[in-house]
């Protein structure tokens, strides 16, 4: 990983002089393919305060100096939205029993440095410390391959989550309303990766 930038790893209320930095970052990034997300500041900081509010949860921030130019979330699932839940309940999973990485945001000029496995590394090892998980996931939404909106010669991460060891789950999928650029309020699904958490050695 480069030499400038470093990671921080905070939890609940630690995270509260971040939250503009994390809402920005997330409006930012999200607004590229494949999320196309409209966002506004409002609906971020209700979002993110989930992650203040929780003593379990982790944000990791990846700064370049003093600026924050990437972050990486995670919780308990069980503290997440019903939304989140209700996929597992449907498969007679325990969400007690996992632990759902919310998402990770890079700004471009740093990815391809390592960054998004040092994500995984700490939120994983997070939930290993906190114990109790026999699982880690996250959702990714779920996009048409013909899409016209899709930029030439993009590449997902698909590959990436694999050799993590995420599987992709095909009939756990849930439904998330966000305003999309250019179209407005749609409802887009989510399928779920997962893999088991392994315990500390």
């Amino acid at each position: 990983m480069h030499a400038a930038i470093s990671l921080e790893s905070l939890s609940g209320a630690a995270l509260r002089p971040h939250l503009d930095a994390l809402a920005a970052l997330r409006i930012a990034v999200f607004r590229d393919w494949p999320y196309l997300y409209d966002g506004d500041v409002a609906y971020e900081r209700e979002y993110l305060e989930a992650y203040a509010r929780s003593p379990r949860s982790v944000v990791v921030l990846a700064r370049d100096g003093e600026a924050v130019v990437g972050a990486s979330t995670g919780l308990p699932l069980a503290e997440d939205g019903a939304e989140f839940q209700a996929p597992w309940r449907a498969c007679g999973i325990d969400p007690a029993t996992v632990f759902y990485c919310g998402e990770s945001v890079l700004l471009p000029a740093y990815r391809g440095r390592g960054i998004g496995h040092a994500f995984f590394d700490a939120r994983e090892a997070h939930a290993r410390a906190l114990g109790g998980f026999a699982w880690c996931a996250f959702a990714a939404v779920d996009r048409d391959d013909g899409d016209p909106r899709r930029p030439p010669g993009h590449r997902g991460n698909e590959a990436f989550w694999g050799k993590r060891g995420y599987v992709r789950q095909p009939g756990m999928t849930m439904q998330l309303h966000w305003n999309e650029v250019g179209v407005g309020d749609v409802v887009h699904p989510l399928t779920f990766w997962l893999r088991p958490l392994e315990a500390v050695a």
